[in-house]
This record gives structure tokens, C-alpha cells and sequence, in this order.
């Protein structure tokens, strides 16, 4: 199974609605600002449609609110590994990113109505996702678990249990609703799901004690574990191992840029410099893809 691994502590993450809770005080391990400067490629800006190359910039949607991949710095700009390498895809197709940070249900919605070219905020490609965008993948993740230190949580014995995510991840659409029907289905107890609208909030409910655990992408619970001080542990090991996306419009010209954009950094090394500075080399891949879900 991938993810295991451990996070550092990373960055100075916005502060959380419940303060005092999660220690967000470390530093984050680097920035695009402070790497080398990611040369452009020819042959990936070759492929890009003519309205997006005049533009000269690639506005990019994220929700910035799942650390280590995409959240913001104290002054509220984006940051994590997943935004880096948005960065640099940005680079590689000789366009300026430009940043519009939304709530992650109006991603993609933001994008087939054509005011986003691109969504990086760590989409989990799935079949039904893919009826509404393409995605380029780029990343491999697992699913884990987190509850409190010195509890015995199962996640393959959940029902009856309280458990807090992001809302709309695919933990809170897919994951723990299959869970639950189990559960209904063996005449036992439901599963109490929690949404919030961000993972900090979902951590701090953890740690307050309003949910006996959190469900989260491996390396975002990685992360959230290692910001309580000892109060959260893994439960379990990751599974559901799955691919992250790029999200694109549906059909669109860029899709096929941005691969490009990927698997250049992939060959030229940046691509791994990134995961290796943030710890999460374990769920990089060597080719860059499109629509795994449907293409396996």
C-alpha cells in the first residue's frame, strides 16, 4: 500500500475557526519562489489554444483548504505541493498563473462555465467526474484514516461511529456512503457523517472530540496528524488507492497542454524536486495521463 510515509511538519496554515487546537506554526518546506526558475517548453505551449496563449495567463481554481496540497500562507495566498506544480505547469506552458480560490464544489462548475482554465485542488478522477471534465493525472493517493492517540478505530468497522470530512471529497461522496449503506445494509447502526468546508475544521472536530475520526486522502491526514501535537494517530492503513487530476473542460484543446506541461516536468525533474521537498514522493508516477479512471 502507498502512503506509508511521514509528513513533516510543514507550513503556517490559516488559522482555524477553532483556535488553539492544531499547531500551524512550523514553516512551509519551499516555494516555486525559492526553487530554480522552471524553463518553458516549446512543444507543450505548441498545443495550447490560441485564446489561452494570448492571454498569458492560466487561471487556475483551487479551494486552498486541504494541507499539504493547496492551502494558504499567512497572507492568504495559495501554497502546498499541489499548487507548485500548478506553478509550474504555468511555466512549462509560458503563461502566469493566476490564482481564483473557490470553494471545492464550484470548481468545476466554475470551469465548464469558462471562467477557470484549470481546477488543481487535489480531485480524485472518478467516472462520474469525468462526465463533466477531463483530468490529467498526476499523482496516486490513498485513503486514511485518523482518531484520536490510543484509540481503536476501525475504518473497515465503522457503523454507528462519527466521522468528519471535507464535504464534497470523494471520502464524503463516495467512501463513507458505500460504508453507511453497508451498514443499513447488515442492520446496524449508521454512520454519523460530518461535513465541513474545510480540512482543518474536520481535523479540529476530531480533536474536540465532536467525531470519533476523520476520513482523508493519505497525505493530508499524514499532515493533519503531524499539526496535533501527539493528539491524533493513524487508524489503520491507506487504501483505495486512486489517481489525482488535473481538472479541464471537457473536449478542450488544453488538456493535451498540460499533459505535456506535466510530463515535461516529469523528465526534466522538477515534478520529483517538488514531492521530494514536501515528503510525498511515495504517490508520484512517471507518466502522465488523462481520464485514468476510464482508461485504467
Amino acid at each position: 500500500m502507498r502512503a506509508r510515509y511521514l509528513i513533516p511538519a510543514f507550513a503556517a496554515v490559516a488559522a482555524l475557526m477553532l483556535t488553539g487546537c492544531v499547531d500551524n506554526s512550523t514553516t512551509t518546506p519551499g516555494s516555486t519562489e525559492s526553487a530554480a526558475p522552471i524553463a518553458a517548453d516549446p512543444a507543450a505551449i505548441a498545443l495550447l489554444p490560441a485564446t489561452i496563449k494570448d492571454s498569458g495567463t492560466l487561471v487556475i481554481g483551487t479551494d486552498a483548504a486541504y494541507p499539504p496540497n493547496e492551502f494558504k500562507d499567512n497572507a492568504g495566498a495559495p501554497i502546498g505541493w499541489g499548487i507548485e506544480l500548478a506553478n509550474g505547469i504555468a511555466a512549462k506552458l509560458g503563461l502566469t498563473p493566476k490564482y481564483q480560490i473557490a470553494s471545492f464544489d464550484n470548481i468545476i462548475p466554475s470551469i465548464t462555465g469558462g471562467t477557470v482554465d484549470i481546477g488543481e485542488s487535489s480531485f480524485t478522477d472518478n467516472l462520474e467526474r469525468e462526465k463533466q471534465v477531463d483530468f490529467v493525472n498526476y499523482f496516486n493517493a490513498g485513503i486514511l484514516w485518523a482518531a484520536p492517540a490510543g484509540s481503536t478505530i476501525d475504518p473497515n468497522d465503522a457503523c454507528g461511529l462519527t466521522v468528519a470530512v471535507q464535504s464534497n471529497t470523494v471520502e464524503d461522496t463516495d467512501e463513507l456512503p458505500a460504508k453507511n449503506a453497508a451498514c443499513l445494509a447488515a442492520g446496524k447502526p449508521a454512520i454519523d457523517v460530518l461535513p465541513y468546508g474545510s480540512q482543518d475544521e474536520a481535523t479540529n472536530a476530531v480533536v474536540l472530540g465532536k467525531a470519533d475520526a476523520l476520513s482523508a486522502d493519505s497525505p493530508v491526514t499524514l499532515y493533519a496528524i503531524s499539526k496535533t501535537e501527539g493528539k491524533l494517530e493513524a487508524a489503520g492503513e491507506s487504501f483505495d488507492v486512486a489517481p489525482y487530476g488535473i481538472t479541464v473542460n471537457k473536449g478542450s484543446e488544453l488538456t493535451k497542454a498540460v499533459q505535456a506541461a506535466l510530463q515535461s516536468m516529469v523528465d526534466d525533474g522538477s515534478y520529483g524536486k517538488i514531492l521530494d521537498t514536501w515528503g510525498v514522493t511515495d504517490g508520484g508516477i512517471a507518466t502522465i495521463t488523462i481520464n485514468a479512471a476510464a482508461n485504467g
